[in-house]
């Protein structure tokens, strides 16, 4: 078990960070820059570029937010507009099959929940070294007993 990562441990696709987070920026400087150097424009339609450049922005950064966090007591799954927080135990198998835009997580409520902090858009080799990475910790971590049966008296 000594290659299992330290906890608390992010995984996130930081190439994809990156490159949002760098057109955020620059697509905010951009318009804004010609929405101060156009002298036609007035006031209002000023403020109506920066506000769009603004907005634009935001969905970028948004889009950045995807990361999956384990730590000692469990793993925060945070997709672009929800966050789930999930025990060891819920968490039965990691996937990442071959065409999978990202990590799909099998709980033990019969669901799957997308994990889009572990995508091999961009990097692929990092992606499947942090969805075994994952894999590893939940299979270290979790206690996969079997349920009782419902045949088995209770006493």
């Amino acid at each position: 078990m000594s290659d299992l990562p330290a906890l608390p441990v992010t995984f996130r696709p930081g190439h994809v960070r990156a490159v949002l987070l760098t057109a955020a920026v620059a697509l905010f400087v951009v318009i804004t820059a010609v929405a101060l150097l156009l002298d036609p424009l007035s006031p209002g339609e000023r403020l109506s570029f920066v506000l769009t450049a603004a907005l634009i922005s935001a969905v970028l950064v948004l889009l950045s937010r995807p990361k999956v966090v384990a730590d000692d007591s469990g793993v925060t799954v945070v997709n672009i507009a929800s966050s789930r927080r999930l025990a060891w135990p819920e968490i039965l198998q990691v996937n990442l099959r071959t065409g999978d835009p990202w990590v799909f997580l099998d709980l033990s409520d019969g669901t799957s929940l997308p994990a889009l902090g572990i995508q091999p858009g961009i990097a692929r080799k990092r992606a499947l070294a942090d969805a075994r990475a994952l894999r590893a910790l939940v299979e270290a971590r979790s206690l996969h007993d079997p349920e009782p049966s419902r045949d088995t008296p209770r006493g």
